[in-house]
């Protein structure tokens, strides 16, 4: 991932350059932590440029922030418009979005509520996190040795720059070691997540996933990839998983908006079914990005056009052309 160094970046409601985009290193959130965040896309779909569950994102951010007792002065309604701002000054037609709220400067101590609660908003063009090849042969991973938090140690729920401490030692620990991602146990030592994604495994056509209370993330993908599979006739069942159902598993696979849905290909070297995507994971995949690529009817509501009189008229070119042919 390369950031472009040019554009426009939304900093308390103003558009700033690049690299101007900057804050005072007195600010709490660079010792504290202070902060939470968001990771969200832009697609280039056949109807123009659309934001993927832009409102799901937003009200998780606010949704961290109220956890941390962040109060940001914009609503919810009014920062998915500045995304959109942000977006349409950039004249980007696909990216990944990061908004942040954040602890600025005021005084340094632990007690965080003197600093001002302050927020950005940055785009960059980011592909397929783990690479292209990853989304159809696969990823290797290995269990990590680094757990996530007990509960009442941080907020599994809220997504802050803080946790992503761990999730760094998580990610650094697989590529030092040879493989791609990992996969990281709770308190308890069974399943919990990756470093940055939602895990999915299926076992005789049944798909299983760690609840929310094995510390994960609740992941809008994950929510998403729930609805697609039960539109499919799969069943989803939200458990407790043992690390060792994981080596036995038919099929594995990562989510999240950075993987969107990525197969897995072996854990700690042991070859998941046949070592190649399953295909409950290949009929999750075609349908996710048939629907963010706006190839088939958004029966869900999820893409916010950026430029709503374009994706009026690209609509209206394809009703016409199928009325033709």
């Amino acid at each position: 991932m390369g950031f472009p160094g040019t554009g426009k970046i939304w900093m308390n409601g103003s558009l700033v350059d690049w690299a101007d985009a900057k804050i005072h290193i007195g600010s709490h959130v660079v010792h504290y932590g202070s902060g939470v965040f968001e990771g969200a896309r832009c697609y280039d779909t056949a109807h123009g440029p659309a934001c993927f569950r832009l409102d799901a994102h937003i009200r998780r951010l606010l949704d961290s922030a109220k956890i941390y007792r962040m109060e940001y002065s914009l609503s919810r309604e009014q920062l998915e418009d500045a995304v959109l701002d942000t977006i349409r000054a950039n004249q980007f037609r696909a990216c990944y979005i990061r908004p942040l709220i954040y602890r600025g400067y005021d005084t340094l101590g632990v007690n965080p509520l003197p600093c001002p609660v302050e927020a950005a908003i940055m785009l960059w063009e980011w592909g397929a996190y783990l690479g292209e090849e990853s989304i159809t042969r696969g990823v290797d991973v290995c269990v990590s040795s680094w757990a996530r938090s007990a509960p009442n140690t941080f907020p599994a729920l809220a997504k802050s720059t803080a946790n992503y401490a761990n999730a760094g030692l998580i990610k650094m620990e697989a590529m030092a070691n040879g493989y791609d991602e990992a996969i990281a146990l709770d308190s308890d030592g069974t399943v919990s997540e990756g470093s940055g994604q939602n895990v999915f495994l299926v076992r005789d056509k049944t798909l299983h996933t760690p609840a929310f209370a094995s510390s994960i993330l609740p992941g809008i993908t994950r929510d998403s990839v729930m609805t697609v599979a039960r539109d499919l006739g799969f069943t989803i069942v939200e458990q407790t998983i043992p690390r060792e159902l994981l080596y036995i598993a038919d099929e594995l696979f990562f989510v999240g908006t950075a993987v969107e849905v990525t197969p897995i290909r072996s854990v700690d070297k042991i070859v998941i079914g046949q070592g190649s995507r399953g295909p409950v994971t290949e009929a999750i995949q075609r349908t996710f990005f048939d629907i963010v690529n706006a190839r088939v009817p958004d029966q869900h509501g999820w893409l916010r056009p950026v430029y709503p009189a374009e994706t009026a008229k690209n609509r209206t070119k394809q009703t016409a052309a199928k009325a033709t042919g």
